[in-house]
């Protein structure tokens, strides 16, 4: 090591010079100054909120299952099936897609390119950094994203999917909204949508979508998978 490369003296502060040796006296403290970072180490910190998290909710399921019973119905006869053949409440989803789509549509394609998706998108460069989906390129985006939501849009409406274009009809008036929105300008409910990652939308997109087909085939599906409302016996 050169001498220009070491030089002592008395300071404070350990990170101003770093080739720098400093003697902290007794007037002073050996103040670090630095910048929070962005990330933090998986242990103890994620860890502690994930296992937090799933053992309360353990307690709950827990604590759901001892004060209320399960719906159970009685015992299969396969002399008297029921009408309708209803699958479990998670699968009900798929069985409304059923009743527009073909079995390989509505069980393969669409749940396999939606999951497809939601596991390939956090990965593109836009999405690296967990922007906003319109903070740059918003002309360019703008007209991918009205292409890709035209083109659901006729798809639902050609088959006739009344429950499944209203979602996305709303999900995209709010895509909208934060499309043109100004950054500069946005305050509120509108800054938090353009803050918003294109993962987000996608995946606000597939909840809000399985949430209305799960409970549009519960509630409102009697014999033969007839529209019915669910105060109607």
């Amino acid at each position: 090591m050169s001498d220009k490369d070491f030089v002592v003296g008395v300071d404070s502060n350990a990170q101003r010079t770093p080739m720098r040796v400093a003697f902290i006296t007794r007037r002073t403290s050996p103040q670090v100054k630095a910048k929070d970072e962005d990330l933090v180490m998986t242990h103890p910190e994620a860890f502690l909120r994930v296992a937090a998290a799933v053992e309360l909710l353990a307690i709950f399921l827990v604590l759901l299952a001892l004060f209320w019973d399960a719906p159970l119905e009685g015992l299969a006869d396969p002399l008297h099936t029921p009408n309708p053949a209803k699958a479990p409440w998670y699968f009900l989803g798929l069985q409304e897609l059923l009743h527009y789509f073909p079995p390989v549509v509505a069980g393969v394609l669409i749940p396999g390119l939606v999951v497809m998706a939601l596991i390939v998108i956090p990965y593109f460069n836009i999405n690296i950094e967990s922007e906003g989906m319109f903070l740059r390129h918003r002309t360019l985006r703008l007209r991918i994203f009205a292409a890709v939501f035209v083109a659901f849009s006729i798809f639902f409406a050609v088959f006739d999917v009344v429950v499944a274009l209203v979602p996305t009809l709303i999900i995209g008036v709010f895509m909208i909204v934060a499309a043109l929105t100004k950054p500069a300008d946005a305050t509120g409910f509108r800054r938090w949508l353009v803050s918003k990652p294109l993962s987000f939308w996608v995946m606000t997109w597939f909840l809000f979508e399985l949430v209305v087909l799960t409970a549009v085939g519960t509630f409102f599906r009697g014999p033969g998978w007839s529209w019915v409302l669910p105060w109607r016996s």
